[in-house]
């Protein structure tokens, strides 16, 4: 027979399939084989791209989620369900084109979910997802030897598409991009590091550093405005920085990330305002969702002007 449980006040609907037991509960262990973090990589029109998901138990009976997409931040899925093997999980459009919500469905199969969503557009796109490393590190940290990324041009470095040629250049140490621009990544890649980098930007303006090309460390005019997920100083949409430690746009200001496994330390002009916080996922707009690999630096120019200089980054050996 099939059993439904309900969750209305948050517009999650849990239907869960079997031939046994209590009529209105689910068996113990029901949806064990897709709890937890997902990268997932989906074929979108113009190539895949990479995306994130976690499903969690909200109570025994009951399922919650969150996905991170292409672009914007992790948001809340307003459905998950778990049937006769197959997962469907419902979040609201945000960046996406289109207003319809993303339904993603899949199924599991040794290990490995796969499925398609319907896109905010109406479009189908087929997806897979690997579960997501634990990234956990038991070896005492012993670093390698410092590595200054900025040279006299822009060797060592390339962007990410070929859509605003030249809109990066490096002129007396600075770093310096131009609207309209694009992410500029280092060909190099980094497993675990510590990355001081000094930066400045106009009023206004918004980038980001993203370790291994895949976590945002946000870069925006917030000096002033309560601490949140989405602002300077935080993990982008995941990790809330402790205090508001800004400064004006026009002053040089500096970055001290430290990143080992998914743990980071972040201090912003001098004051810790995330201290060994572990990272969930991705965020959007990173380059792949391969998390258990190394990955580059990433600094993003899609935005807003910005400046970079005297970027050091010390691997850990």
């Amino acid at each position: 027979m099939t059993r439904k449980v309900s969750f209305v006040s948050t517009g999650i609907v849990l239907c869960i399939a079997s031939g046994a037991g209590y009529a209105d509960s689910p068996a113990p262990g029901f949806a064990d084989p897709v709890l937890g973090r997902w990268d997932l990589a989906v074929q979108g029109t113009n190539g895949p791209y990479p995306s994130w998901l976690e499903v969690r138990l909200r109570t025994e009976t009951e399922l919650m989620g969150r996905l991170v997409g292409q672009f914007g931040s992790v948001r809340h899925a307003t459905g998950v369900d778990f049937e006769n093997g197959q997962l469907t999980v419902v979040v609201p459009p945000q960046y996406e084109r289109g207003d319809a919500d993303l339904v993603f469905i899949g199924k599991l199969d040794n290990g490995t979910l796969s499925g398609q969503v319907s896109m905010a557009d109406g479009k189908l796109h087929n997806w897979r997802g690997e579960r997501a490393p634990g990234l956990e590190r038991e070896d005492a940290v012993t670093w390698s030897e410092p590595q200054t990324l900025i040279g006299d041009d822009l060797g060592g470095w390339r962007a990410r598409d070929d859509r605003y040629p030249g809109c990066w250049a490096v002129a007396d140490g600075v770093l310096k991009s131009t609207p309209p621009c694009v992410d500029i990544i280092t060909e190099a890649e980094f497993d675990d590091f510590r990355l001081q980098v000094e930066f400045r930007y106009p009023p206004g303006s918004n980038s980001g550093v993203y370790l291994r090309g895949r976590y945002e460390v946000q870069i925006q005019d917030d000096l002033g405005k309560p601490p949140d997920p989405l602002r300077m100083g935080g993990v982008y949409g995941f990790l809330r920085p402790k205090v508001d430690a800004a400064k004006p746009p026009g002053e040089w200001q500096t970055y001290d990330i430290t990143l080992i496994g998914r743990r980071v330390t972040v201090v912003l002009n001098g004051m810790e305002v995330l201290s060994n916080r572990v990272i969930p996922g991705i965020t959007g707009g990173a380059l792949e969702s391969e998390e258990g690999s190394s990955g580059p630096l990433m600094l993003q120019g899609d935005h807003g002007p910005i400046e970079f200089r005297n970027i050091v980054l010390t691997p850990v050996r």
